[in-house]
């Protein structure tokens, strides 16, 4: 029998988050560990409102499901007992740690991916001023950071732009629009951030409102985000988007990440992953899909104003593992 606890943390953050739909000085997570015969194994997931999702009804969910993970349930199995989002995640993560503790391997190990020493992860810079965000980016660029991820609404974004890459002339640019967009002339726009080297623009329209992405030539990789929560959205997205943001949170947890970026690479799909705010308990079960994607926004912990073990090393713009 497995002894199965639940609960629930407001974590501070260092400095406020904004993003196109608002900000946030504290996030709100949920824990779960799975103790058997010694073995321990736990997750975290952070509910996200924009998906109709609080910690009390992930709380709820995990309590209806509670007898069957105490009497033995699979991960397996519980693909078909939850839907995808963060209470399915939470126990999905527990239960690939319980795995991998009785037999004594690492995440990566169970899987069956190789890891490296390190891996570069995408620093965030929350939306503000152009002249705030420029000196953020400054800021990044001279603690080391190597990619910045740009959050952006539909305000100023060619002034912001460039300004950041005026502060940060060398590092990789990314920017994600979180749905902002559908005001703008979409091919005039990325026509001129293609001249400040962005490499990337995350899910510009609303996800179930962005067909006229599919109608116009996309100079810079276009990412879906809001758009594409499984392995089964992927397969109609090809005509719109050039890679997929995967999120343990969005899809339900490990299990379902690696099925997606299978069903990606069969779809001719590029990989992103991403995360919501967390701490490194959650980024560390995110690492087999890091390993295999080829943008990686893993920077939760950084904004955390204090994080939770399994502490990750942020260091020069990287995840140092070793």
């Amino acid at each position: 029998m497995r002894q199965v606890e639940i609960d629930t943390l407001r974590l501070p953050l260092a400095r406020p988050f904004a993003i196109s739909r608002g900000t946030r000085s504290a996030t709100e997570v949920v824990r779960v560990s799975i103790e058997e015969n010694g073995f321990i194994g736990w997750g975290e997931c952070t509910p996200t409102a924009h998906y109709q999702q609080s910690c009390e009804s992930v709380v709820e969910q995990l309590e209806s499901v509670c007898s069957l993970i105490a009497d033995g349930l699979t991960r397996e199995q519980l693909q078909q007992v939850l839907p995808h989002g963060s209470a399915r995640n939470v126990l999905d993560c527990a239960l690939w740690r319980l795995e991998a503790a009785r037999q004594g391997l690492s995440l990566c190990q169970h899987a069956a991916i190789a890891g490296r020493d390190s891996i570069i992860t995408a620093q965030t810079l929350s939306l503000d001023s152009v002249e705030a965000m420029a000196q953020s980016a400054a800021e990044a660029v001279a603690s080391g950071a190597k990619l910045l991820k740009i959050k952006l609404d539909a305000e100023q974004v060619i002034e912001k732009v460039a300004a950041i890459r005026q502060s940060a002339p060398r590092a990789h640019l990314i920017i994600d629009a979180n749905e902002a967009w559908s005001s703008l002339a979409l091919p005039d726009i990325f026509a001129k951030l293609d001249d400040y080297g962005i490499e990337m623009v995350e899910q510009p329209l609303p996800a179930g409102a962005d067909k006229l992405l599919a109608l116009f030539h996309h100079p810079i990789a276009v990412c879906a985000d809001e758009s594409c929560h499984t392995s089964e959205d992927i397969k109609s997205l090809g005509d719109r988007y050039d890679m997929v943001n995967i999120k343990l949170d969005k899809c339900g947890g490990l299990t379902e990440a690696l099925k997606m970026v299978e069903t990606a690479r069969a779809c001719q799909m590029r990989v992103m992953v991403g995360c919501m705010l967390g701490s490194s308990m959650a980024m560390e079960a995110a690492l087999p899909v890091a390993f295999q994607a080829e943008f990686v926004d893993l920077d939760g912990p950084l904004w955390l104003a204090a994080d939770s073990a399994p502490h990750l090393r942020y260091h020069n713009g990287q995840i140092e593992l070793q």
